[in-house]
């Protein structure tokens, strides 16, 4: 595999530093860790922003008005955000798109994916425990009634949920099979539930009440299901990278700052140590999501199989951010409990990343299965 980003990928990076650049962690809303409220929406703005500069259209095609690039770029720019903890849903509204411009019609295309792009549409995906592979987890079915498709289910804990146009629903056929079902929010027989989340978002149980669609919204995609799981699993690898490389940052600058017994914390062998042990933590987050992400990058349904790689990346991020940001507490002392001071919300941020990616045992014994059946390229 080739390391080196193309100048297209690295462009997307230089847009990204430019719009979030502006964007301090510090500033974004606490409401549940100090008053038990709930933000009411994402950051409009910032979207906006990312509009402007095309980074909502990374992954379409020139004909729908994108860069045409692929789960690298996405990636890259992701990083970006997890530093500022941006709140705004673009893994999940770029996947949907992706998922949409493989899959649906010519229909379906034209009516979403440029005003999508442009961040007029906001979508979204729903997928209990959306980084595992047990299909059991699909808890929405989906039948024919005519010309119609009939929904009928419960996934809990759909990001942005109360703020997309669509959510993207997996859901599993009489026949075994796993169609993705665009569903608009409004329709009728969607109820949508609060629940909070531990950064203090948002979250919605997303009821599907016999909800009928036209074919054009539901995609026929099996194949296309594990392909867009692993592209939201290895987006949220993303994000704990980009989290834990911003919470080292600052780690390091107070531990230089910081002086006990006349001289600066990071001087001391014991602060020194644990801050190289989280630098090769995100080392390994590094390595292992590029390749997961390269595997993603060959195609959607893939010319090489990406399991265990993002299996493998899976570990590294569920650990990982758990460890930067427990030293980073650690060295912080008090600062580090401060609600004035930025680290909780990395903390917070960090704990609901690493609940979304789940237990590194689960993916480690998920490897051995890969590598007990050969399944692995």
């Amino acid at each position: 595999m080739d390391f080196r980003f193309s100048e297209e990928q690295q462009a997307a990076v230089e847009a990204a530093l430019a719009v979030f650049g502006g964007v301090a962690p510090d500033s974004v809303p606490s409401p549940s860790l100090v008053a038990g409220a709930v933000a009411d929406d994402f950051d409009r703005a910032l979207w906006e922003r990312l509009a402007g500069a095309d980074l909502l259209s990374l992954l379409l095609d020139e004909d729908f008005d994108g860069a045409g690039l692929d789960a690298i770029a996405l990636c890259l720019v992701l990083r970006e955000s997890a530093k500022v903890l941006a709140r705004v849903p673009l893994l999940e509204s770029c996947a949907a798109m992706a998922a949409v411009q493989a899959y649906g019609d010519e229909e379906l295309r034209g009516e979403v994916l440029r005003r999508a792009g442009t961040g007029e549409l906001v979508l979204t995906v729903a997928a209990h425990g959306r980084t595992g592979h047990d299909p059991a987890e699909l808890a929405v079915t989906a039948g024919r009634d005519g010309d119609l498709w009939v929904l009928d289910g419960t996934q809990t804990a759909v990001p942005w949920a109360h703020n997309a146009d669509f959510v993207l629903v997996p859901a599993r056929t009489s026949a075994d099979r796993t169609v993705l079902a665009l569903v608009p929010r409004s329709h009728e027989g969607v109820v949508l539930g609060e629940q909070i989340s531990t950064a203090g978002e948002r979250l919605g149980e997303l009821r599907l009440e016999s909800v009928r669609l036209p074919d054009r919204y539901v995609l026929d995609a099996d194949g296309g299901w594990p392909w867009l799981r692993d592209l939201l699993t290895v987006g949220t690898c993303t994000l704990a990278l980009g989290l834990g490389t911003a919470v080292l940052g600052m780690t390091s600058d107070y531990t230089s700052k910081r002086e006990q017994f006349g001289h600066p914390l990071a001087t001391f062998q014991a602060v020194a140590v644990q801050a190289a042990d989280r630098y090769i933590d995100l080392r390994a987050m590094e390595v292992t999501l590029w390749q997961a992400a390269w595997r993603i990058s060959t195609g959607a349904g893939g010319a090489l199989p990406a399991s265990g790689d993002v299996a493998v990346a899976k570990i590294w991020a569920s650990e990982g951010v758990r460890r930067v940001v427990q030293t980073a507490q650690h060295l912080h002392g008090g600062f580090g409990a401060d609600t004035d001071y930025p680290l909780h919300r990395f903390h917070a941020w960090a704990k609901y990343l690493e609940l979304s990616l789940g237990p590194a045992a689960a993916h480690e014994e998920a490897l051995g299965d890969l590598l007990a059946a050969h399944q692995l390229g």
